[in-house]
Formats: structure tokens, sequence, C-alpha cells
């Protein structure tokens, strides 16, 4: 049970953060928001999530799984409140740096307890499925909830989050009926000075790795803070459950990515996944060039599915032969690298849409797949072989 009480925890989590993001449109047109204001909203998130996971990222090696799991549903819960009353950009930003904060405990802490509670019965390559995919399932699951709920139900400004509190609470009552994986020790003010670990010697992995989830996630942070966006001014529609197909469209295929690269090796599954990707991303760009929707859609899920095979080709290849008091750690520095990597271009996105049109914005990520590719087939490397035996 634990296994999948903690996977259901991690969709959560990301459901959660992602139910604002349908309405913001809606807060841009209604209370007066701005581009830079909706980038800055992805920004606070991820640096939210930095911050936990440098400051709080090996707290539930000492505190335990579950302790930290309950922390992160907290955060959560208090952000729900505070955006049931946006009047202004201060409450959405302030609400996503608590959902930014309760992603990061669940990017290490909750991903940690999905990989100690996998049980020998399950396929070897379920844990890593699960854990780089679920933050892109999850913000879809949020995001499709969300602005269905929005576009069709009563009270389209608030009962999105009143659905966020009744989902934590849930899961939190399966998480407290599961097993816990860490026994409490001592250590726990030395694990709050930042540090990432990659104990094994086969460093060589990280950097390629490193690049796949900058390229990766950097898209990712740009539908965050632009999809809805580009379904208003790009394809022509002001529904909320369009935007949130926008979102979607990219998040949710990531889930097929890793299962179909299963059988391949951690290299072989970067290289043609981050292929499909740069494919899929330039294929998005001519399609919002002539507004065709269906074409974009397409060639977003493309893109989901290419960002699946190259980020769980990449933790796959980081995990091998990590003990389970090392992998809060590594995990750490998967997520961290990953939300830097969204974090910055965000920034940069913000401050370019002042001069830049949203598909100039658009056209930059794609020149970045374009390098992240070269690098990729140029450089992935598996992992030693005896990292390998050891992993199984």
């Amino acid at each position: 049970m634990g296994f999948w009480a903690a996977t259901v925890a991690m969709l959560v989590a990301f459901a959660a953060s992602a139910t604002p993001i349908p309405l913001y449109d809606v807060y841009r047109r209604t209370e007066g928001l701005t581009y830079s204001d909706l980038s800055l909203t992805a920004v606070v998130y991820f640096v939210g999530a930095i911050t936990a996971l440098l400051v709080f990222g090996r707290v539930s090696n000492h505190l335990g799984r579950k302790p930290v799991t309950f922390l992160a549903f907290g955060l959560a819960a208090a952000a729900s409140l505070i955006l049931l009353n946006v009047s202004s950009a201060l409450p959405l930003i302030a609400g996503r740096l608590l959902l930014g904060l309760a992603c990061g405990l669940a990017s290490s802490a909750i991903a940690s307890f999905v990989v100690d509670s996998a049980s020998t019965g399950l396929p070897q390559w379920l844990p890593a499925v699960v854990v780089g995919n679920s933050p892109m399932v999850g913000l879809t699951i949020g995001a499709l909830t969300s602005g269905t709920l929005v576009e069709y139900a009563p009270y389209p400004r608030a009962l999105c989050y009143w659905v966020v509190l009744a989902g934590l609470l849930v899961s939190t009552g399966l998480v407290a009926l599961s097993r816990e994986t860490v026994k409490r020790g001592p250590g726990l003010l030395s694990s709050l000075r930042p540090s990432f670990s990659l104990p094994h010697s086969d460093r060589r992995l990280y950097p390629v790795a490193a690049c796949a989830f900058v390229a990766t996630w950097a898209l990712g942070g740009f539908y965050q803070a632009y999809g809805t966006s580009v379904a208003v001014t790009q394809l022509g529609s002001t529904s909320t459950l369009v935007a949130a197909i926008v979102f979607s469209s990219f998040l949710l295929p990531c889930a097929i990515g890793g299962p179909l690269t299963s059988r391949m090796s951690p290299a072989r599954a970067q290289r043609m996944g981050m292929v499909v990707f740069t494919l899929a991303v330039l294929g998005s760009l001519a399609a919002l060039r002539v507004s065709a929707t269906t074409a974009f859609l397409l060639c977003s899920a493309m893109a989901g599915a290419g960002q699946g095979a190259v980020v769980t080709g990449s933790i796959r290849s980081l995990l091998a032969g990590v003990s389970s008091q090392d992998r809060a750690g590594v995990l750490s520095l998967i997520y961290a690298t990953s939300y830097t990597g969204a974090a910055v271009p965000s920034l940069i996105a913000g401050q370019l849409s002042h001069f830049l049109t949203l598909f100039q914005l658009a056209t930059c990520y794609g020149g970045l797949a374009v390098i992240t590719c070269i690098i990729i087939l140029i450089f992935a490397r598996d992992p030693r072989p005896a990292l390998v035996q050891t992993a199984a």
C-alpha cells in the first residue's frame, strides 16, 4: 500500500500547484495582472521549490518520509486558502510561493517515499517512471480539473481550491495508514545545511542529465506562465478548459515516454527522447505561427512524450547504484537542477516579454531545445556496468 499511497501523494501535491494556472487569464483580464506578473508567479514557484530542496531536501532522512509529506500537504492547503481570494498579483504570488515550497518537499521526501516503498514484485523501471513523471501528470490533473470546474461549475474562482483541499485530506489519510520507510535518527540540524549529493563515482553522467532537465523543464515553465495566454492570443480561445488543455497537452504525455523506453539503456532513452522532444517543439512553433490548434496540441503531446523519455532515462542513469540513505540527496539534486532550469528562463522571459511577442519568446525555447539535443546526441553515456549491477 505504501508505494501507491506515496504515488497518490505526489500526484496530489503537484495537482494542487497547477490549480490556479487555468485562471491566469481570468486574473489578467479582471484584476489587471500583466504578463510580467504571470512570469513572476512562475519564478517564485520555482524559487520556493529550489529553497525547499536546498534547505529541507534531506530532512526526511532524519524525521521520516511521512512527517515531511504532511508538512508539504500543510503548505499546499495554506496556499489554496490564500488563492480563494485573488484580487491582485500579491495573493497569487504568495500562493504560488507556498505551492513551490510544497512541491520542493514532495520532490525529495515523497519521491524518496515512492522509491523506498517499491516492492520486489513491481517492475524495476516503475519507481523511476513515477518519480520522473508524477510532477507532470499531477500538474495535468490539477489543470484539467480546475479548467473544467471554472468553465462549467458554480463558484468558478473558489470551487477548484476546495476540491484541492478535499484531495489533500484524503491523501493525508492514505499516507497515515502506510508504513514509514525511514527510522528517525540524529543529524537533523546538520541536514538543514544546503548540500546535494551524487555519491557514486560515475559523475560524468550528471552534466548531460542536467542539460536534459533544464531544456525540458524550461519549456514546462513557459507553459505554466504563458499557456493560458497562448490559448487566447495565438489560438483565439478564452475558454479556461481550452487553456487547461493547452497546458496539459505538453505535460500529460510525459507519462508515456518513460514506459515506452523502459527496455532501452538510459543513454539511448536520452538520445531518442531528446530528438523527439526537439522535433516536436519545432513543429509546435510552426503550428503557432499559423494558429493551427490541432497541430499545436499534437506537437505539444509529442514533445511531452519526448520529455518523459529523456527525463526518465536521465533519472535512471543517476539513481544507478544509489543506496536508500543517499536517495533523497540525489533526488534533491535532480529536482533542484530541474527547477532552476525552469526558473531562470522564466525570469529572463518575464523581462523579455516587454519587448518580444509570445511567439518570439517561444522561439527562444525552441533554440534551447536544439542546442541541448546536439549536446545529448554527442555526450550521453550509460552508467558503468558495476553501478548497474549494484542497482539491480
